[in-house]
């Protein structure tokens, strides 16, 4: 078998369709970021400075290599427009691991089917198609938001790293590791597709 590679995709879905980060999406993305609450937490810094956001973007499509992973445009597909932005990074090709993260949403957009779905496309992707052994997600210990909702999407909590990151504003972090192995994944899918079907969401994906 070949190492674990992330090539740029589309996935599509009812409610988002997952595509390659470009600048043609900085104008949704920039009305979506300026809200202040979504860089609290954020190892990447806070966005809602157009400029830095754009520099962001920049950054993400120069990083786009098999072996640095993909950075996506979440497009909620009843308006076509970017409503935030999720990836696949930290790629481990040998050991066909990843992580699942970098995820931000605008405030409408959050605690809905396109954050659950995006979930279920990208892991689906990380099992199905790369083959992959493990997928990380991890998370601020303070963001308890976050961790109820890797929680409910079926993810192991596996432990914390004291003092892991700095962040943005100076604050030392404490990060909280969940994790879904591959043996893991059919049932992890079987209770996203419940949630997905609960909120009356058919997924395809291509």
């Amino acid at each position: 078998m070949e190492s674990l590679l992330v090539r740029p995709v589309v996935l599509v879905g009812r409610s988002v369709r997952l595509e390659p980060v470009s600048m043609a999406h900085f104008p949704d993305l920039a009305e979506q970021a300026i809200d202040p609450d979504i860089w609290q937490y954020m190892g990447s810094g806070n966005l809602s400075d157009p400029e830095r956001l754009h520099g962001c973007i920049e950054a993400a499509v120069r990083e786009t290599r098999p072996e640095e992973g993909v950075m996506f445009a979440a497009v909620a597909t009843a308006t076509g427009r970017a409503v935030g932005m999720t990836g696949l990074y930290d790629v481990h090709p040998v050991h066909r691991r990843l992580e699942l993260g970098r995820t931000w949403y605008g405030r409408d957009y959050r605690r809905t089917a396109i954050n659950t779905e995006s979930k279920y496309l990208l892991l689906t992707h990380c099992f199905e198609t790369l083959s992959a052994h493990r997928v990380t997600i991890k998370t601020d210990t303070r963001n308890e938001r976050s961790q109820r909702a890797i929680e409910r999407i079926g993810a192991t909590r596996e432990g914390v790293l004291r003092h892991h990151m700095v962040l943005w504003d100076g604050y030392v972090r404490d990060t909280v590791y969940y994790g879904i192995i591959a043996p893991e994944w059919p049932h992890v899918k079987a209770h996203l597709e419940r949630l997905l079907m609960r909120g009356s969401v058919r997924v395809e994906s291509s």
